[in-house]
């Protein structure tokens, strides 16, 4: 064994690490921006506090006034009280759902007279199931007001209670009804986006690009090829998800003409978006980087595994700016919710964003390099 040699090649392997744009990315970037995504997801920088929702069945009596007073001041919980005809008892899990909330209260009508009897006063809580942290700090806030009432009115004696827990869009969802739909928007942005920056890039450097120019063949009539292929990769790791899901762990979702057009429209925006990519860069480890630094922030900002309730105020508005949030949201809607009208704007933004980045695409795509 010679050192000398060793040396040598190890100067080698530094010299190509070192030219990889890629593998630099993935050694000393992507930890950083993995770190800094979930410790601003998970930290609660911003001062972050669970919303809760509260519909006041009491007729805002001085007793439940001062209750959600109380649960306001605790710091921890933000109180949103709602009402107008939509927002009744036997509807308030579904409006929760298509509001987007991660958790709900319903305040009982009796609350004050049966407060002031002290006779039983049962509140009803909504929460999210895939949004663990909000659900237990928004109980234990409300326990804690509770215990306090209690302890106020008859010596601790358990008057005002939490008699039961909801899960938020129907009782009968589980975690999983929650999480395919995000799902499904994740396989939408991840193997579009991956490929597209993969085939754009490669395609130029191996001189494809250039073949195919001295064909009859367009850049828009290749690009749309291209959509309408992942289009059907989509519908089939779609229906895959959902017969996996319905079929091994009973997942309750509503599978219908509305889930279609954010399969067609959400292809349609991240093939484009993948293509744009990999055109403005000029080698492939870099449309390597491009693409990464673009899918995944929104792989973990967008509501696919998270909640994006849970996120800090200032992420949440992050999220709001990224176009997979719109297209996990609309399937929610169209699956979950069947908040219809919803889904239809989540759809306009995707269509339009979808349209903009396409003509860019076709715009900034060359067949040669000038």
């Amino acid at each position: 064994m010679k050192f000398r040699r060793i040396g040598s090649d190890l100067k080698v392997v530094y010299l190509q690490y070192r030219r990889n744009p890629a593998a630099l990315f993935f050694s000393f970037f992507f930890p950083i921006l993995i770190v800094a995504l979930f410790g601003y997801i998970f930290s609660g920088a911003g001062s972050a506090v669970t919303t809760v929702v509260v519909l006041n069945e009491d007729q805002n009596s001085p007793a439940s006034v001062a209750f959600l007073a109380a649960l306001n001041n605790t710091s921890v919980v933000q109180v949103q009280v709602v009402g107008g005809s939509s927002w009744t008892p036997s509807n308030f899990a579904a409006e929760l759902g298509s509001a987007g909330a991660s958790v709900g209260l319903i305040v009982p009508a009796g609350f004050q007279a049966n407060y002031s009897a002290h006779t039983n006063v049962s509140l009803a809580l909504f929460v999210n199931p895939t949004d663990a942290a909000s659900a237990g700090t928004a109980e234990g806030a409300i326990q804690g007001v509770a215990n306090g009432f209690n302890l106020h009115a008859a010596d601790g004696r358990a008057i005002i209670t939490i008699a039961s827990i909801h899960n938020v869009g129907s009782q009968i969802y589980t975690y999983i009804d929650y999480l395919i739909p995000g799902l499904i928007g994740f396989t939408i942005l991840t193997s579009p986006m991956f490929s597209m920056v993969d085939i754009a890039a490669s395609y130029r450097k191996d001189g494809i690009f250039r073949e195919l120019s001295l064909t009859p063949l367009t850049r828009s009539e290749w690009l749309t090829s291209h959509i309408l292929w992942y289009i059907v990769l989509t519908f089939i790791n779609a229906g895959i998800m959902i017969a996996f899901g319905v079929g091994v762990f009973s997942a309750h979702l509503s599978i219908g003409l509305g889930m279609i057009p954010f399969l067609l429209v959400g292809t349609f925006l991240f093939v484009s978006i993948g293509m744009l990519s990999g055109t403005v860069a000029k080698t492939p480890e870099s449309a390597a980087i491009i693409g990464n630094i673009i899918t995944f922030p929104m792989m973990f900002l967008s509501g696919t595994f998270f909640p994006v309730s849970s996120f800090p105020p200032w992420l949440q508005t992050v999220a709001h700016v990224l176009p997979l949030y719109y297209v996990i949201d609309g399937l929610d809607q169209a699956m979950l919710f069947g908040n219809w009208n919803r889904a239809a704007l989540d759809l306009t933004i995707v269509l339009v964003i979808a349209v903009v980045v396409f003509v860019m695409a076709v715009r900034f795509f060359r067949w040669r390099d000038s």
